[in-house]
C-alpha cells in the first residue's frame, strides 16, 4: 500500500471508523489530510476496492467503516513502527563507497575452508572467490562504519590449519545497490584500514551489477537480520 493511501486509512480510524460506520464527506476528509477533494475521493474508492473499508452512500451522505482487513493493515504498520522506534539498534544502516580494485587478498581469505564453511552455514550462500572493495570517503559514512562495530553481528570463528592461524571476523547481511544479496565482512585480517568495507556475495557482483572502479556503490546493511 502506498503511504498516502495508508494515511487515508489512518485518518478514517482516527475519526472512529474502526468500531462503527461514521459519516464522512470527501470535503471534510480532504481538509483533514491537506489534499484536494478529488484525491480524497480517489483514496476512498481505492480503499474500498481493496476491501480495506466498506462504504454506504445515500442521499444523506457517505458512511464508512474500516473492515477487518483494514484493521489488520493498521496493526501491521503499528507493529512495524513500534519495532523501529523501540529497537535498541536500527533495523538497517546505509553506507556508500567508491569501488576500487584490491590485490586479491580477499579471494585468498574467502576461499579458506575454515571461513567458507562458516559463510555457507551462517549466510546461506557459498561466496564468490573475491571481495567487492569499497572506500568510504564522507564523514557520514566513516561515522556509520564506526558505529557498525557496536551492533550485533554474525560471528565468524578463527581457526588454524597446517601452516598458519586465521583470526575471527564479523559479518552483516547486506543488499548491494538495492539489487543483489551479499554480506559485509569486518576484520578478516585485512591490510585495509576502517575506511574500506569488503563485501562478499554468492556471485560476481562487478559483472552482475555492471560495476567498474570509481563507481559509487550503496549498501543497505541489515542489522536486524544478523541471526
Amino acid at each position: 500500500m502506498r503511504p498516502t493511501l495508508w494515511f487515508t486509512l489512518y485518518e478514517l480510524a482516527e475519526m472512529g471508523a474502526c468500531g462503527r460506520a461514521v459519516k464522512v464527506s470527501t470535503e471534510y476528509l480532504a481538509e483533514r489530510m491537506g489534499c484536494s477533494q478529488q484525491t480524497a475521493s480517489r483514496h476512498l474508492i481505492r480503499l474500498e476496492r481493496e476491501g480495506l473499508i466498506k462504504r454506504s452512500v445515500s442521499a444523506k451522505g457517505c458512511l464508512v467503516r474500516v473492515t477487518e482487513p483494514g484493521m489488520a493493515e493498521l496493526k501491521r504498520v503499528y507493529s512495524g513502527l513500534h519495532s523501529v522506534i523501540e529497537a535498541a539498534v536500527p533495523p538497517s544502516v546505509i553506507l556508500e563507497g567508491e569501488l576500487f580494485s584490491g590485490i586479491g587478498e580477499g579471494a585468498y581469505y574467502v576461499t579458506r575452508d575454515g571461513y567458507r564453511k562458516q559463510f555457507i552455514e551462517n549466510l546461506g550462500f557459498d561466496p564468490y572467490p573475491g571481495t567487492l572493495n569499497l572506500r568510504l570517503t564522507t564523514d557520514y559514512d566513516l561515522r556509520t562504519r564506526a558505529e557498525l562495530e557496536k551492533y550485533p553481528a554474525i560471528e565468524i570463528r578463527g581457526f588454524s590449519d597446517e601452516s598458519r592461524t586465521f583470526g575471527p571476523a564479523k559479518c552483516y547481511r547486506a543488499v548491494v545497490n538495492n539489487r543483489a544479496e551479499g554480506a559485509v565482512i569486518l576484520a578478516m585480517r585485512s591490510h585495509y584500514n576502517a575506511s574500506v568495507v569488503e563485501v562478499i556475495a554468492p556471485n560476481y557482483l562487478r559483472g552482475r551489477l555492471k560495476l567498474k572502479d570509481g563507481h559509487k556503490v550503496r549498501l543497505e546493511i541489515l542489522i536486524s537480520k544478523t541471526q
